[in-house]
């Protein structure tokens, strides 16, 4: 009878450790997110990635933000083109950056300002190679309007997204 209980308290221990280790497969350094003016109803979330094995970007929301998607910034025929992305690859032991002028979280239709010096919360959704879905929340500071700026024509043009 011992047997019987022991094994769904080993099954739970057992799922409680995949599930601590799920949200360990991707390493988030180096969070924040671009402070808004007033009125301004975007902005973007920056980090650097890196997964201990193959998995893929594949969203992420946030409570400031009525949308939020995975972006690509790109030189297109000497223009800089923004567009949401269905997933971003995270190639196992590589870091990827989401950063100004680059891949970036998009935060779109903004309920209020986001100001310098709080924080914004973001969950992101990850997906391994075997279709599992994961996410994984972290609290981003907020960095003046300035930082990091893009290159000409590039991310501080998001304010009329």
């Amino acid at each position: 009878m011992q047997t019987k209980q022991l094994t769904p308290r080993l099954a739970l221990a057992a799922a409680l450790l995949l599930s601590g280790l799920a949200h360990a497969q991707v390493s988030v350094q180096d969070a924040w997110v671009r402070a808004t003016v007033p009125q301004q109803k975007a902005t973007g979330a920056f980090m650097r990635l890196t997964a201990t094995q193959d998995m893929r970007l594949v969203g992420a929301s946030s409570p400031v933000a009525g949308v939020t998607e995975v972006h690509e910034m790109k030189l297109v025929d000497n223009v800089m083109k923004m567009r949401a992305i269905p997933a971003l690859d995270l190639p196992a032991g590589q870091a990827v950056e989401l950063k100004p002028g680059g891949y970036h979280i998009m935060l779109l239709d903004l309920k209020q300002p986001v100001a310098q010096g709080g924080t914004v919360p973001l969950t992101l959704v990850f997906e391994g190679k075997d279709g599992q879905r994961q996410s994984q929340e972290l609290q981003a500071p907020v960095r003046a309007l300035g930082a990091a700026a893009a290159p000409a024509g590039g991310h501080g043009k998001h304010g009329g997204h």
